[in-house]
């Protein structure tokens, strides 16, 4: 061979790795998905499995690279269970393939509700109820009484009934944004 034909060679062999190591899914495609199954912060754990489909195709630059309905996994990254009476659930799920393809995608993170409005409501109601019995069977002492021991039954029906977990619904549809493939 001569050294014009090996230059060519060495040339094209570059060329054809480059190719081969193109990302399939460019850093910042928006994928829907569909997720398969429910999860809540309250029994997810991290790194638990999951499945769904996606619910258009994935196209970058003109082309179709996914269709609608191939599958999709992805992995619970972040959980934080509930408190009683603060802290609602946190749940972060990622995609981690597209139709066998692996795939890097940024975080989708869902909160529980706040406890503030129940608890205030089930405290308030309590010491609301025991202000008005208390004022019913001994006057103003009673009243003020009776708030507190209302407040503190509030209290404790909020402590018994106050986790707000975090929930991902099964069938839900969310947009994740790829930051690459393998």
């Amino acid at each position: 061979m001569t050294i014009r034909k090996v230059s060519v060679l060495v040339v094209l062999l570059a060329f054809s790795a480059s190719l081969a190591s193109a990302e399939r899914f460019p850093a910042g495609t928006h994928v829907m998905v569909r997720i398969g199954s429910g999860m809540n912060s309250g029994s997810a754990h991290k790194g638990q499995a999951w499945e769904g489909t996606l619910t258009r195709d994935v196209v970058a630059h003109g082309k179709t690279l996914a269709r609608a309905g191939d599958r999709v996994r992805g992995t619970v990254t972040y959980v934080k269970r509930s408190g009683r009476l603060s802290e609602p659930g946190e749940i972060g799920v990622r995609l981690t393939s597209i139709h066998g393809e692996p795939v890097y995608s940024s975080r989708l993170t869902r909160k529980g509700e706040s406890h503030t409005k129940s608890n205030a409501t089930k405290i308030g109601g309590g010491a609301g109820a025991g202000a008005l019995i208390g004022a019913l069977a001994g006057g103003g002492k009673g009243a003020a009484i009776g708030a507190a021991a209302g407040a503190g039954a509030g209290t404790g029906v909020a402590a018994a009934t106050g986790k707000r977990e975090a929930v991902i619904p099964a069938e839900s549809v969310y947009t994740f944004t790829l930051t690459g493939s393998k």
